[in-house]
């Protein structure tokens, strides 16, 4: 009864030590948020003022983007923002399964938008030949999305972060080094998977048969398929019960300013999205 009363106390959104009534931590979050839209709003105003003044000579950008690989990236994120949703539900209800499920895939999705934007800068560098020095388009192309891809990938990392904090076992004397472990293992999956990932889009591309392109495929990534299948091995092991963990609904807060950004990122990505590719097709 008493454990009943005290978690039906906590109160989510509103934080009645301060003069606001806002959490500080939620309160310092949408005042960095508001500092990024003014940052995100002058880089999209650059590429907006120099799509309307095109030098003479440049490059055509029809010819360079590729709207149904953007338009699949744009999909993934969007349900990106899905499942962080419903880690914040999650965790507001206690339910440390189903947050950790949430969090997972939305670090997996999050890895999915950024392997679609490693892959198209490449193909621009190589292919179409777009750097970001030989052409207007390709400087505020370039940085207006290199800075929201580099946005995205501190906010993994921090997903990661928190995954594995939810972790934490009350009373550990050895809890920093066997986090510490925990993150860098997650990590590696990761990047193995990102690897795996790449590599296997690209044999698509090259290869004009399936079958070719995955045996192709397997004997280049067969060493970071292993590590990746090793590193799940011992994540696992991280992650099997030590006892009872230091995480629960009372850090709500943590997990919500945590949403904050994520959705703010993926705001952002739809304006981009529009202002950068489907304005030049339509």
């Amino acid at each position: 009864m008493s454990s009943h009363a005290a978690t039906a106390t906590i109160d989510h959104h509103h934080d009645p030590s301060t003069s606001t009534g806002i959490p500080n931590k939620k309160l310092l979050m949408w005042a960095f948020l508001a500092s990024d839209c003014m940052f995100f709003g002058a880089l999209i105003s650059t590429h907006l003022i120099y799509r309307l003044h095109p030098p003479a000579g440049g490059l055509d950008p029809k010819q360079i983007f590729s709207p149904e690989l953007t338009s699949f990236s744009t999909f993934i994120l969007l349900m990106s923002s899905l499942m962080m949703a419903l880690a914040v539900t999650a965790i507001q209800k206690n339910n440390l399964k189903s947050l950790r499920w949430s969090l997972l895939t939305t670090i997996f999705f999050g890895l999915i938008f950024l392997g679609c934007q490693v892959y198209e800068f490449q193909h621009f560098v190589h292919d179409k030949k777009m750097t970001l020095s030989n052409s207007l388009l390709g400087s505020t192309f370039y940085t207006l999305t290199g800075t929201h891809g580099c946005h995205v990938a501190i906010g993994v990392l921090w997903l990661v972060l928190m995954y594995v904090r939810s972790f934490k076992v009350a009373g550990s004397t050895s809890w920093l080094s066997h986090q510490l472990l925990h993150a860098v293992t997650l990590i590696v999956v990761l990047l193995a998977s990102l690897k795996v990932t790449l590599g296997l889009v690209h044999a698509i591309q090259v290869e004009p048969s399936l079958g070719v392109a995955f045996g192709h495929f397997l004997k280049a990534e067969f060493i970071f398929i292993a590590i990746g299948l090793l590193a799940t091995g011992a994540l696992v092991w991280f992650a099997r019960p030590r006892g009872a963990v230091q995480f629960s609904e009372a850090n709500a807060i943590d997990v919500e300013s945590m949403g904050l950004y994520w959705h703010f990122v993926d705001i952002v990505w739809i304006v981009i999205f529009t202002v950068v590719y489907l304005l030049e097709f339509l």
